[in-house]
């Protein structure tokens, strides 16, 4: 049974909050289920259905930006991405991006398009984030800014990078409002493999980062991208993100140079053989072959016959209502609409407790 500490449920009305806790004692919160191993290395089948399973992307071109042949767990001298992964474990998206981040400060980026609205075209104004990294990449006031393929509206952004002495990964997040001026800011840091994996408590994040892969593409060859197991690992909740419970979840994600300023040839979805793209404020996906995502969790079709399964699961029980009360008077989950969860969130989803109509 998922565990909802009393000091979470910040409810004016008594009645409610005893209701709500009654619900939790009474054992209709789900069992929670089996998770990932955040470690760094991919996790392939299992009984109990926590593993990856068949890549959704594919690296097609090889790196511009070096192929690592250290061997080691932390550091790395190239950088590449062989394959994305997703899953979803009790409403948790896991990513799974098969490869190394070279230990020179090149910078993961990864955008998240998970619900209406969003940016196609990265804005300028976004959350001074990792040193205004992220507008960096955005429109400096010419009109110019990281264009996206056509459909995909980026909601969400994490950014990743790692080196020094003793080795250490720096993580950051931003939330991408369609008008701009959203929030993120830094995560934290933490090390190699899975003693050194961190978990963010303030966000439900957790990253891991296994850079010992020696194989997958070189800066020719690509015919081994799919069997890569070792490289970044990112956990991040589907309620934090503001998933609506409908909408596919798509990503983005490509290396980028150490002042996020240079956008290389390795990116997921691949680019059909390109080159190392350069300027970021100058780069259009809609030009590249093919496209610069991948669908990490398919949507549910039109509509929102089901709002308040922020965990996904086909079903509103405990685990979606643990998600809504660890999110109350926040803005992401919000299931009413009126940017905040509260009671009419909760109203709602005790209101349509059970199985999703199919």
């Amino acid at each position: 049974m998922i565990a909802v500490a009393r000091s979470t449920i910040h409810m004016e009305n008594p009645m409610m909050k005893q209701y709500v806790l009654t619900l939790l004692v009474a054992g209709l919160a789900t069992p929670a289920f089996a998770q990932i191993a955040m470690d760094g290395a991919r996790d392939d089948a299992s009984p109990d259905g926590s593993a990856y399973g068949a890549a959704k992307s594919v690296q097609d071109t090889g790196t511009g930006f070096g192929d690592s042949s250290l061997g080691v767990m932390d550091y790395a001298n190239g950088s590449e991405i062989d394959a994305g992964y997703a899953t979803v474990v009790n409403g948790v998206l896991h990513i799974f991006l098969a490869g190394n981040l070279e230990s020179n400060f090149n910078k993961l980026e990864m955008f998240i398009d998970c619900a209406p609205g969003g940016q196609n075209r990265l804005r300028g104004n976004n959350h001074d984030v990792d040193s205004n990294g992220l507008n960096r990449m955005g429109d400096d006031g010419t009109g110019n800014g990281l264009i996206f393929d056509s459909g995909f509206e980026a909601d969400f952004w994490f950014g990743m990078t790692c080196g020094g002495g003793p080795f250490t990964f720096y993580a950051n997040h931003a939330f991408l409002l369609t008008e701009g001026l959203g929030v993120g800011g830094y995560l934290g840091e933490g090390g190699a493999g899975g003693a050194g994996s961190a978990s963010f408590p303030d966000s439900g994040i957790a990253v891991a980062i296994d850079n010992s892969n020696v194989a997958g593409v070189t800066d020719l060859d690509v015919s081994d991208a799919g069997n890569v197991t070792t490289g970044v690992e990112i956990a991040i909740p589907l309620a934090f993100m503001g998933h609506d419970g409908t909408s596919a979840v798509r990503v983005c994600a490509f290396i980028n140079g150490g002042g996020h300023d240079w956008l290389s040839n390795q990116c997921v979805g691949p680019m059909a053989g390109a080159g190392n793209l350069g300027e970021p404020r100058f780069v259009d996906f809609n030009f590249v072959t093919g496209d610069q995502f991948f669908v990490a969790v398919e949507g549910s079709g039109g509509g929102t016959p089901c709002p308040a399964d922020l965990d996904g699961d086909g079903f509103v029980a405990g685990s979606d209502l643990a998600l809504l009360l660890g999110n109350w008077g926040g803005a992401a989950g919000d299931i009413d609409g009126d940017g905040m969860i509260g009671g009419g969130d909760l109203a709602v989803m005790l209101g349509s407790w059970g199985d999703c109509p199919a």
